[in-house]
């Protein structure tokens, strides 16, 4: 049939429905449609897209975080909320999890390898629809494009992404394509710390040629220093009558994380001027107190350190100045000092990757047993290296208990913006002349304070450190004050 056929019959059949008016309007705009190229509909489900998963935040001003293991692999399949990998910053280890259900595609990092913060840290086929606040966890700051596009003109171009001219998948151009690291797995690389795993890298040392000393076989800091010293021994050339001599050899390491951030930390400490008061107190109705205590095997064992936090906890009620923020940086001129309301005390652990200081936050609410509790779980978890960021922010004051490992006296070091640090030295026995001058026994410890002379003044640390004098050779006065 013709066309006009075709239209003659429309337009009888319209005409038999419609009023004239209408079928004018109607006719003159039909017309036969020439082949057209199919097009494509849209649902408003999103279609999978590859994308950055960048490497958020995680705060105290970290840029970077060393990657400790992986827990997926290209072509991977993950669910939000699935753990991708367990990154160490200069403070905590820390496991990154997925946002969204997808593919794995790319692994941007190899194990220990340094990750920068706000960078693309995996490509994932994403398999469900983005919020604003997922969208902005797969875009790459501005500034940070603009980086990368002059690093490119530059000729030291970094890999880098482009969309599709359809579907709007987002994948690497072929040239910067490269293979995926490869994922180490295996027990050892689980029964060692990043600061270990680390070190084994620098010594070029295979951690499980290394037998662990610790717990479950744990391959500890000392197992690798011994194992490199066998390693590099050799037999020294000898002649008659000499005993040969075993020559190590000079080794060029690199700082872990938590000794950069050590380094940081007491670089800008140097600007502080410190000055120190120290005194001898009297701890033999303290220990007599907490073995009776422990006699009664109270839920967590009673040591000096809680009673000491609590004491000092005490004190900063009375002399609220050494419970303070200096902020020097906003206005160089005119610098601001914050008294702190809650009592968030830091104190030191010594662990295998080195000293860490975890803090107690509102001290000030906490009874004795209370705080036994948290500071025993605070120490498991640094030394299993499972602390996380929060566990070492917001320090207002804090105690560094070197006497639980030796020395009797110690010059802690201030860390900014805190303005006062408490170290307390080794209990000795020694000897003592008693009021009506016998001589007798007696439990000395020596307390030092190291205070910012820019705000705190020499008469105020030794008010302070008389209050908590008082409360510690008697401790029936910090009951009493006890809230």
């Amino acid at each position: 049939m013709s066309s006009h056929g075709v239209r003659s019959v429309y337009h009888s059949l319209v005409c038999a429905s419609h009023p004239a008016q209408h079928v004018s309007r109607r006719f003159r705009s039909f017309s036969i449609p020439r082949k057209q190229t199919p097009r494509s509909f849209h649902s408003a489900a999103r279609l999978a897209v590859v994308k950055p998963y960048l490497l958020a935040d995680i705060g105290e001003g970290i840029t970077e975080c060393q990657i400790i293991q992986w827990f997926v692999q290209p072509g991977a399949r993950v669910s939000q909320f699935d753990k991708i990998c367990e990154v160490q910053s200069d403070k905590a280890a820390v496991e990154i999890t997925s946002r969204f259900d997808g593919v794995i595609k790319k692994l941007y990092y190899e194990a220990d390898d340094m990750a920068k913060v706000g960078k693309p840290l995996v490509d994932i086929d994403i398999q469900n629809e983005l919020s604003p606040e997922d969208e902005a966890l797969t875009k790459v700051p501005e500034t940070q494009r603009a980086a990368e596009t002059g690093a490119e003109a530059s000729g030291n171009a970094q890999p880098h992404l482009q969309t599709g001219p359809q579907t709007g998948q987002i994948s690497l151009r072929p040239e910067d394509k490269k293979p995926a690291p490869t994922v180490p797995s295996g027990k050892h690389r689980a029964l060692a710390t990043p600061a270990v795993r680390h070190l084994t890298k620098q010594l070029n040392i295979v951690i499980t040629d290394v037998p662990g000393t610790g717990k479950d076989g744990r391959v500890l800091k000392e197992d690798v220093q011994r194992f490199a010293q066998t390693q590099n021994q050799e037999p020294a050339d000898t002649s008659p009558g000499q005993s040969p001599v075993m020559l190590g050899e000079d080794r060029t390491i690199r700082l872990t994380p938590i000794q950069s951030q050590m380094f940081k930390a007491m670089t800008n400490s140097l600007s502080i001027p410190h000055f120190l008061y120290s005194d001898h107190i009297d701890f033999t109705s303290l220990n007599s107190l907490r073995r009776t205590i422990n006699r009664a095997s109270p839920p967590a064992k009673l040591s000096a350190l809680p009673i000491v936090m609590k004491a000092a906890s005490l004190a900063l009620s009375a002399f609220p100045a050494l419970n303070s923020h200096l902020d020097t940086t906003t206005d160089a001129e005119k610098p601001i000092l914050t008294q702190k309301a809650a009592h968030n005390i830091g104190f030191a652990v010594d662990t295998p990757q080195g000293l860490l200081v975890p803090v107690v936050k509102n001290v000030q609410t906490f009874s004795i047993l209370a705080l036994a509790t948290e500071i025993l779980r605070l120490s498991n978890l640094a030394r299993d290296g499972k602390l996380t960021t929060a566990d070492f922010s917001g320090a207002t004051f804090t105690i560094s208990n070197i006497g639980s490992i030796g020395g009797g006296v110690v010059t802690p070091i201030i860390v900014a913006p805190q303005v006062a640090i408490l170290g307390v030295g080794k209990v000795k026995v020694v000897p003592a002349f008693a009021e009506d001058g016998s001589l007798v026994k007696r439990e000395d410890c020596v307390f030092s304070l190291s205070a910012d002379h820019r705000v705190v003044d020499g008469a105020m640390a030794a008010k302070f450190s008389e209050a908590l004098k008082r409360y510690l050779e008697e401790p029936g006065a910090m009951l009493v004050s006890l809230r």
